[in-house]
């Protein structure tokens, strides 16, 4: 059965000596707001990390598939839903596009999750997904750094049809100059990023989406970066807790309440400004998670709202209190 609570999420993206999102428009240079030189990363790149760790962790498993993928057309992935709703893959009838968009639901993780635009090639619609997650955006200014390195290799092309020995032939010819070369990596030497995510119990009827998918997705945005390690992305990792506004209504009447927990029992905005993270006052230039108080304000919490806490991937989520041993977060 889908989700029957709205939920809203926030968590802290802390970024070492690396490049959190480039823009291929600029050079593979990390996101910047020009006016306020605060660092960003898309939806996008979010997305792409949690479905990288869905196909990792739950490849095998029915149900789990991921239909954005690297290097494939989407196309196939949308066809071979339609076959298996037991209607041919480029049907145009308004009852097979139907089929295929169900059953798309039932095999795709992201697309009950995300949705998708499946109205190319073979039709199967567009989906609406009850998970939508904002532009994550650095607390403070970031520093965007374009750096020179010595590449101790070159890739020149010798011939057409050059073997072993023809390269071999080459490298003896050239000076050790010419037998190395400049690259560049593009950094910032810190940012904390914070990451604002929504989760609609209406949308979910309509894919499908349930607990244990929710339990998924926080699952993956706290362990998405212990598995996309990279040159470029140095050193990455989600500020542990994962915090999480869950709407379970307040009238005594059963009916109403699960309408209330259904639409939500107060503003987004509202519930996100329970949370403050700021710089410390004694740091110019911070260079840590820690060089930022924490500070949720657990007694202002609205009434038909609980606050969770997620401490780590695998453990269950702590409703409204810290978790023990948290010491970062305190409650204000």
């Amino acid at each position: 059965m889908a989700i029957q609570n709205r939920y809203e999420f926030i968590y802290y993206v802390a970024c070492s000596n690396c490049n959190p999102n480039g823009d291929p428009d600029m050079g593979n240079m990390p996101r910047i707001d020009p006016q306020t030189m605060q660092g960003f990363i898309t939806d996008g790149a979010t997305k792409r990390r949690i479905r990288n760790y869905v196909e990792l962790a739950y490849r095998d498993k029915p149900g789990m598939g991921i239909i954005i993928q690297q290097a494939t057309n989407i196309n196939r992935h949308i066809a071979e839903a339609k076959r298996a709703a037991g209607v041919e893959d480029c049907a145009k009838a308004k009852e097979a596009v139907y089929a295929g968009r169900k059953k798309a639901c039932e095999l795709f993780y992201d697309v009950r999750t995300f949705g998708a635009v499946m109205s190319t090639g073979p039709n199967a619609g567009q989906v609406r997904g009850p998970v939508q997650i904002t532009f994550g955006k650095s607390l403070d200014p970031v520093l965007p750094l374009d750096i020179s390195i010595t590449r101790m290799a070159v890739a020149d092309k010798v011939k057409d049809g050059a073997v072993v020995e023809d390269y071999m032939a080459w490298e003896e010819a050239q000076s050790e100059d010419k037998l190395r070369t400049m690259g560049r990596k593009q950094i910032i030497p810190f940012g904390l990023y914070e990451v604002r995510g929504f989760v609609s119990a209406n949308l979910a009827e309509e894919t499908g989406f349930d607990e244990e998918d929710l339990n998924v997705l926080f699952e993956s945005i706290l362990n998405m970066y212990e598995h996309d390690r990279s040159a470029s992305k140095g050193e990455m990792a989600v500020v542990s807790p994962l915090i999480i506004f869950k709407h379970v209504g307040t009238d005594s009447d059963a009916e109403q309440r699960v309408r209330q927990a259904k639409l939500g029992c107060a503003p987004a905005h509202k519930l996100f400004d329970l949370v403050k993270v700021t710089k410390k006052a004694a740091v110019e230039y911070p260079r840590s998670y820690r060089d930022y108080d924490a500070v949720v304000k657990l007694d202002k919490v609205p009434s038909g709202v609980q606050i969770g806490f997620k401490p780590d991937p695998f453990s269950p989520i702590v409703w409204d209190a810290l978790p023990d041993g948290e010491d970062w977060f305190c409650r204000g």
